[in-house]
């Protein structure tokens, strides 16, 4: 075990927070910048693009709305670039293909180096990209800006794989709702910022504005992040000595070098729920990406808000899902806490409820047809119940293995990312009118994907640890004077979650 400097622990008393607690605040705020990078482009593309003005469909019927009065924001009627909806739904899915590679090396990476570097990395390098994106777009068009989204993908991916490797090594299990509920929470507030201030901001600037402000973001995020957080609370320069021993105690070491066993991939491939939780990885996608992605898209075609309006009214269903991912992983620690549910039962009612709701407001908000005020609440209440899943099946990777937390959310996250591709460029295939009828089919396929997927999470999921975690070490204490006259094993197990 490394001996803790003695300027580190001086400086340590500087600290009023715990430094898990630092380590999820900058969590958070990694998230947060990710989402705002990934989600901005799906408001500057409704400047960018040549608008359809189309407002009756075939059948006579009125097919697109009227133009609101909601602000005196900036039309979105003036577009440079001639895209169809197809090639928006490309262009958006873009990102995604890059997500989707990095997750497994992330996980990889995080779980034999540590996650500081996996995680500082990859947001950085997402930023640099982000700051090119305007010069990509005026010099090459939509073939270099898919290319752009697919570098910034590559980038983000390792984004969550190393977050989970990092929240394994710090926060104990009677804290991971509520910490690990925080540090996910960040990408409904960075979602609202995302469409928020870009609303703002593409009615008040220039569109290449956007990308250089949340790109400069996530450079800055980065330089903090390198100084105050570190892998473990073992290599932590000043930690208090307190924090470290309880941490020790609570969950255990991790030690990285090039030894460590082998990844059990069969056991990992072939647990049944594994299976539940990457089922419902993908139906939560689906629904996500759906409205993170084209969210923006339906309120400027097909109920015609401004610019600045379609900003506010499409950030506030992520307020509302932030709220209750918040308050849903207090709950699910005191439901476990207080012996009402078991980790399983609590994991299977929060994404149930994560699922089942949204499905349905999602449709319902189809059936509101140019009742703005009655979309946007449908809509605000769909990612309001939404939020849930960061107390349900998003934690699951942690109760069921904490030594390969980072696998396990890599490989569910990147194969629940594979929606990313689809979705936005099956929204654009489905609705090449950009009508409220093409729409509400995207609706009822949404509603079918999130009702199977959680149902099949429901009857097989599992929040205890799984037989592939155990059979590799077991969990211990750490007394640090004898520690420190012995030889540093290769991998202590952290505590179980329940």
């Amino acid at each position: 075990m490394t001996q803790q400097p003695q300027w580190g622990i001086s400086l340590s008393k500087y600290f009023v927070l715990p430094q898990r607690v630092i380590l999820a605040i900058m969590g958070f705020l990694a998230i947060l910048n990710a989402y705002t990078m990934r989600v901005c482009l799906s408001q500057a593309i409704t400047v960018l693009v040549i608008k359809k003005n189309s407002s009756e469909s075939e059948d006579g019927g009125s097919a697109i709305c009227e133009a609101d009065d909601l602000d005196n924001g900036a039309s979105s009627d003036s577009g440079i670039y001639d895209w169809s909806e197809e090639l928006q739904g490309l262009i958006l899915s873009s990102f995604y293909i890059g997500y989707i590679v990095t997750h497994v090396p992330g996980g990889l990476l995080a779980e034999k180096f540590g996650g500081k570097w996996t995680l500082g990395l990859g947001i950085l390098s997402t930023a640099v990209f982000t700051m090119l994106t305007p010069l990509a777009i005026e010099q090459g068009g939509s073939d270099w800006l898919i290319v752009t989204r697919v570098l910034m993908g590559l980038g983000e991916g390792t984004t969550f794989p190393a977050l989970s490797v990092l929240l394994a090594a710090w926060v104990p299990a009677n804290e991971r709702g509520k910490l690990g509920a925080l540090v996910l929470g960040g990408g409904q507030v960075g979602t609202i910022m995302g469409n928020l201030l870009s609303g703002v901001f593409l009615d008040e600037f220039e569109w290449p504005f956007v990308f250089y402000f949340f790109g400069g973001l996530g450079v800055i995020w980065f330089v903090i992040f390198i100084f105050l957080c570190f892998s473990d609370p073992m290599s932590h320069p000043f930690i208090k000595p307190s924090e470290r021993e309880y941490l020790s105690k609570e969950i255990g070491t991790i030690g990285r070098n090039d030894n460590l066993p082998p990844t059990p991939w069969k056991a990992i491939l072939t647990n049944l729920p594994m299976f539940a939780l990457v089922c419902a990885q993908i139906g939560h996608d689906w629904g996500f990406y759906i409205m993170v992605t084209d969210l923006p898209k339906y309120m400027a075609d097909v109920l015609q808000f401004s610019i600045k309006a379609n900003g506010l009214y499409s950030s506030l269903p992520y307020v509302m899902m932030w709220i209750v991912s918040v308050g849903s992983g207090f709950v699910a620690d005191w439901m476990i806490r207080r012996g009402i549910m078991n980790t399983t039962n609590t994991r299977k009612v929060m994404t149930g409820l994560a699922a089942f709701g949204p499905a349905i407001f999602m449709v319902g908000a189809s059936y509101a047809d140019c009742d703005r005020v009655l979309v946007v609440v449908l809509f605000t209440i769909c990612m309001g119940l939404m939020g849930a899943y960061y107390a349900g099946m998003k934690l699951s990777p942690l109760d069921m293995s904490p030594n390969y937390a980072g696998t396990l959310m890599a490989i569910t996250n990147g194969i629940g990312a594979i929606t990313g591709v689809v979705t936005p460029y099956l929204v654009g295939v489905m609705t090449p009118n950009a009508t409220l009828l093409e729409w509400r089919t995207v609706f009822w396929v949404a509603f079918a994907v999130l009702f199977i997927t959680a149902i099949i999470y429901c009857i097989w999921a599992s929040g205890e640890v799984q037989p592939f975690n155990d059979a590799i070490i077991e969990p211990r204490n750490v007394d640090f004077e004898a520690e420190e006259r012995k030889p540093q094993p290769k991998l202590k197990a952290l505590e179980q979650s329940s």
